[in-house]
């Protein structure tokens, strides 16, 4: 695979590394599009939602959209969605592993 892709690749995972990040896509999948409406719902202050919001911008994440005063945020690519599905997943079926082996242990 070329390295170029390799970099891309790492820099979008990066995008996604921060769980306020992870937690402001979820909120747009549940359909919250304004800062606005993200922050409170976060319960994060404005400027830190805007420096995470800037990074998943930058990396070609989320698309923003002004509406007069207000700016909507879209998803760039809806499969950023099966992503962190698929991260889920893993996540779930480690935890389950570690939980098997814990428990086959002797005390």
């Amino acid at each position: 695979m070329p390295v170029i892709s390799t970099k891309l690749r790492a820099r979008l995972l990066d995008a996604l590394a921060h769980p306020n990040r992870v937690r402001i896509l979820e909120a747009i999948r549940s359909g919250h599009t304004c800062s606005c409406e993200i922050a409170p719902e976060l319960d994060l202050e404005q400027s830190n939602l805007s420096r995470h919001m800037k990074i998943l911008v930058d990396r070609g994440v989320l698309v923003p959209e002004r509406d007069g005063v207000r700016i909507n945020y879209r998803i760039a690519d809806e499969d950023i969605f099966k992503l962190l599905d698929l991260t889920g997943e893993l996540v779930r079926r480690n935890a389950e592993r570690s939980i098997l082996e814990e428990a086959g242990k002797p005390s």
